[in-house]
């Protein structure tokens, strides 16, 4: 992909989301059967996170998953989310304004394929519903692993490909049909949730990205599938030196 068409699908993308940010967590709870706040508690509990550590969630859009990191990190740590994104970081920043870990959050504006951090900067790092958007998931992947220490956790929450017969073809009935109806009914417009759901239809399969995943250089690599395989949730920790 070269460089004027990566900044056209960037800002296409940015404006996308932006679009989206008054309906985007409510159609998610709906879309998933309310089940995308448990996926997001599992996700952040799979990154190892201790009290008194340092997270870091990378295209935060809403800051939900941010706020299950510093539930984990508690009083005493410090999470970040990162977003490229204005409109969802505002509305981040409203989610997080009455909780009670709203003094350990912060948000930047940044992109997951250039990080706006120094390496080795947290002790975990999670991605939450991004990696099938990013244009170059291999490099977003190298990204995540530079700025986590040593012995930290990469941690990746995605929408799936369910592998059971029956519901599989069930669940691709309503991921072409229902899923953009709903979205266009809650938006008032076809085009974001369309989006969703071929960017989940030509993503690859949660056995190919634990491949990513180990090909980029992280240890102890697995995932596993939630809700019927629906979504997925990958796990891979940063070597430490020999």
């Amino acid at each position: 992909m070269g460089y004027g068409e990566l900044r056209r699908r960037t800002e296409w993308l940015r404006a996308m989301y932006a679009s989206i940010v008054d309906t985007y967590d409510l159609l998610n709870n709906v879309l998933s059967f309310k089940q995308a706040n448990h996926w997001r508690r599992f996700a952040a509990e799979c990154s190892g996170l201790a009290p008194g550590g340092r997270g870091l969630d990378v295209a935060c859009g809403t800051g939900l998953l941010t706020l299950e990191l510093a539930r984990l990190a508690g009083s005493s740590g410090r999470v970040v989310g990162v977003d490229f994104c204005l409109e969802m970081l505002n509305r981040a920043r409203k989610n997080v304004r009455r909780s009670p870990f709203r003094d350990i959050i912060r948000f930047e504006l940044g992109n997951a394929d250039a990080l706006p951090f120094s390496d080795q900067s947290f002790d975990c790092v999670t991605m939450g519903f991004a990696l099938r958007a990013v244009p170059d998931p291999e490099r977003s992947i190298a990204e995540l692993i530079r700025v986590v220490k040593p012995g930290g956790r990469v941690v990746t929450l995605e929408l799936a490909k369910p592998s059971v017969p029956v519901f599989k073809e069930i669940y691709a009935v309503y991921l072409s049909r229902l899923v953009p109806l709903v979205g266009r009914l809650g938006v008032g417009r076809p085009g974001p949730y369309d989006f969703l759901a071929r960017s989940v239809r030509a993503f690859r399969h949660q056995a190919e990205i634990r491949d990513l995943f180990v090909r980029a250089g992280l240890a102890d690599v697995r995932y596993y599938e939630l809700t019927g395989g629906i979504a997925a949730v990958h796990v891979g920790t940063r070597s430490l030196p020999a």
